[in-house]
């Protein structure tokens, strides 16, 4: 059965670089942008035009810069805005105005001082200019959510009837719930009239740590376009993470039957970017992409993971393109894993020696939060004078002392290791990396409002 397509709408050059300390200058836009066209989104939201010389410059850039995607610049329904946003992008092969404007009514009465019925006609007007300059125009109903739906339903009429292409439902302060949302997602899809004749989007905050739950529920409800951010960045709280709602629907095609464009092993390349660019690091638990999110201490685990990584992986590392697997030596890790560690340090041991390194191992790992190679050299020399030993070959003492560089970087007692992951990360965790390779891969004011959706 052929599976829907959703179109990916990347807002991290846009709503992402809106979160605090994440501002990119024009290069670093341009080269994030290269990326993203890399792992193949649909839509590239470059900027905001108007907002500083920088963005539009941006944009411009970006929109010369990448012919494959649609380049989105963003505007406020007004005609400075849009003109500012239309002359930025142009030069697109495949330009998009995307126009905003605040619904609910406590929007409307604090930020805006604006009725509904004028709320309905700058819409209208916005819509209809930006769709006189450019073919492709998405609408996006700020705050929706928090809008009274039957006004909402006006609006979305209203906009489609002067030429939006695509209806962005943004969840803009978080506050709904996945249920809620899949349900307004199907009631604008059942009576807004014209519904059927364009795209219905999802755009979902974080602030109750739902934004991928809410984007999923929409996709299910029928949104065919979903925004959102590399590594969740955004206003506040955050965007939905991008590599998140593709790697869900990519685990669990049985629950999610649909497809993207983007490729899954470009995903951490681009986490790594971001992070390179901001300097802004990853939780080291962040889903995906996170410093821990293919690393194992627990002993039960690292011995699953040994004999099967699919017992404790539901997705192998490389089809997201993280390296490897980790198996981080701590106080809950097992036998398995300390010999595999000593194996890759070029030390193989019988039983009764092992068990006596183990000894010394977790005794250490109690007062220590990692153990790392420096730390259990000394424990094998302590050991080591006994029989128990088994001297390697020379061959595998060479092949040995290469996979011990390989994975651990490590360079001499005391000194600090590899990271497990490149730049921004800075860590002193050392761990055995498994072997994969026989795993098959898964599959009014201007500055009022300026931050948009």
């Amino acid at each position: 059965m052929e599976r829907a397509r959703i179109a990916v709408f990347d807002t991290t050059l846009r709503d992402g670089e809106q979160s605090p300390g994440c501002s990119m200058n024009v290069q670093e836009k341009l080269r994030l942008a290269r990326q993203l066209d890399r792992m193949g989104v649909d839509v590239i939201e470059a900027g905001f035009p108007i907002a500083s010389e920088g963005d539009f410059e941006a944009v411009q850039g970006v929109a010369a810069a990448l012919p494959r995607p649609v380049i989105a610049g963003l505007a406020r329904a007004c005609e400075p805005d849009i003109e500012r946003a239309w002359q930025a992008l142009k030069g697109a092969a495949r330009p998009r105005i995307h126009v905003f404007l605040a619904t609910s009514d406590i929007h409307l009465q604090y930020k805006l001082k604006i009725s509904r019925r004028q709320c309905l006609e700058q819409a209208r007007d916005a819509v209809r200019l930006a769709k006189s300059l450019c073919s492709d125009v998405e609408f996006s109903p700020e705050d929706a959510t928090r809008t009274d739906p039957e006004f909402l339903f006006q609006i979305l009429e209203a906009t489609i009837e002067a030429g939006a292409t695509t209806l962005n439902i943004p969840d803009t302060v978080g506050y709904s719930m996945p249920v809620e949302f899949a349900e307004l997602i199907q009631s604008i899809r059942q009576r807004v009239r014209g519904a059927d004749k364009v795209v219905i989007s999802a755009h979902c905050h974080n602030d109750l740590g739902l934004a991928v739950a809410n984007a999923l529920a929409a996709i299910a409800a029928g949104a065919r376009q979903v925004e959102c951010t590399i590594n969740g960045i955004g206003e506040r709280a955050g965007n939905a993470s991008l590599e998140e709602i593709v790697m869900a629907m990519r685990v669990r095609p049985d629950r999610y039957s649909y497809e993207t464009g983007v490729v899954s092993e470009q995903l951490y390349p681009a986490s790594q970017m971001l992070s390179e660019i901001t300097g802004i690091p990853v939780q080291p638990n962040k889903a995906i992409i996170g410093r821990n999110a293919f690393a194992h201490e627990a002993g039960i685990h690292q011995d699953g993971m040994l004999k099967n990584p699919l017992t404790y992986e539901i997705m192998t590392p490389r089809s997201v393109g993280v390296p490897d697997s980790r198996l981080v030596l701590g106080k809950h890790s097992g036998r398995h894993a300390l010999g595999l560690r000593c194996e890759q340090l070029g030390y193989r041991f019988d039983r009764r020696v092992l068990d006596e390194i183990y000894r010394l191992f977790v005794i250490l790992a109690d007062q220590i939060k990692h153990v790392q190679d420096h730390h259990l050299l000394d424990l094998i020399q302590q050991t080591n004078s006994g029989p128990g030993r088994i001297p390697p070959s020379p061959a595998e003492s060479r092949a040995a002392a290469t996979a011990a560089s390989a994975a651990a970087g490590h360079s001499g007692r005391g000194e600090r290791s590899q990271k497990p992951f490149p730049v921004p990360f800075v860590t002193d965790l050392d761990g055995a990396t498994l072997p994969l390779n026989s795993i098959a891969e898964h599959h009014a004011e201007q500055e009022d409002y300026l931050w948009g959706v």
